[in-house]
């Protein structure tokens, strides 16, 4: 395959180094970054040779007069803010490149019906990073489950604490309405990974939910989940504590731990490598996790009723800067 070019949005954030890495590491071309921030110095590393731009105007002008050239952009990577995904995707499918999107796709279910349209308007493809589908210890434990003839219920316990400071708060990410919520945010992509293993949601109940956790319980076609997702420190276990670990991550499935903690460094760039054979994840199969993720943020939470999550006992904490969830 011909050398492709790439614009990035958002090169200044969290994520865009994994999406500067891939693009390195198929040996194609970063040439146009854009984000409104400036701490863009990552770009050395790579793609010294890279227009960057501060100002969308002059970013969608560079990128118009390049699509009229013999050297054209091929793909628009986002790796923005939640709630500007839907938009960037259609000005990318509109400028007439193929898009690569960080998750959550969205963050609601009909934009995604909305985004096939466009791509059916302009011929070009969007896809998603769902990079867990291609984890190793992931892939085969769908193929186990896929193909257990007995076709058992498995009983799977998600717990995923990852502390986040008071920043967090006061950033998008703690705005419900940019963000999508905690399970939206730090959650999607362990939904996703659910749904695709076990199979299709029979019901979705929320026991608690917060600015900083969510706990609740998904029937899927070939589990029964307890889930607890929080940001919050004060809920990390005694042992993640006494190992001043920040982060706590665990799967359990009928009793037994799930290992797959190793093996993340290069799912970008095997991400990348798939959409440039034709095989990556389009929007559409993003669908369902945007639509758990989505029900669970309109979910009026039933309180500790049925079977739900041992930590979602824990006492519920007050906002660092006393605002409600919705400001």
């Amino acid at each position: 395959m011909d050398r492709r070019n790439f614009a990035l949005i958002g090169v200044a954030g969290y994520i865009a180094p994994r999406h500067i890495k891939a693009i390195a590491d198929t040996g194609n071309n970063l040439m146009v970054a854009y984000d409104c921030f400036d701490s863009v110095g990552r770009l050395d590393s790579s793609f010294p040779e890279c227009y960057f731009f501060t100002g969308n105007e002059q970013f969608d002008r560079f990128c118009s007069k390049q699509m009229k050239t013999d050297n054209p952009l091929h793909y628009t990577s986002i790796c923005t803010p939640n709630y500007t995904h839907e938009a960037f995707i259609r000005y990318g499918l509109r400028l007439g490149t193929d898009v690569i999107c960080e998750k959550p796709l969205v963050l609601n279910p009909n934009d995604i019906d909305k985004l096939m349209d466009i791509e059916k308007e302009t011929g070009h493809k969007a896809y998603n990073i769902l990079q867990l589908r291609l984890h190793d210890s992931i892939r085969a434990l769908k193929k186990k489950v896929d193909e257990d003839p007995e076709g058992k219920i498995h009983d799977v316990d998600l717990t995923y604490i990852t502390s986040r400071g008071k920043w967090y708060y006061a950033s998008w990410k703690g705005d419900i309405r940019k963000s999508g919520g905690i399970a939206t945010n730090i959650g999607v992509h362990f939904y996703d990974m659910l749904q695709w293993i076990f199979g299709s949601v029979k019901q979705n109940i929320v026991h608690v939910m917060s600015f900083d956790r969510v706990a609740g319980y998904l029937e899927l076609e070939k589990a029964r989940v307890r889930y607890f997702l929080s940001i919050n420190s004060d809920c990390l276990p005694e042992n993640a504590v006494q190992g001043e670990k920040r982060t706590y991550r665990t799967i359990n499935i009928d009793g037994n731990e799930f290992e797959f903690s190793a093996g993340f460094t290069e799912l970008h760039t095997l991400s990348y490598r798939k959409i440039l054979d034709g095989e990556g994840f389009r929007i559409s199969e993003a669908r369902n996790c945007i639509q758990i993720v989505s029900d669970i943020r309109h979910a009026t939470p039933i309180g500790l009723k049925g079977d739900y999550h041992p930590l979602a006992k824990l006492p519920l904490s007050a906002h660092p800067f006393g605002w409600d969830d919705k400001r």
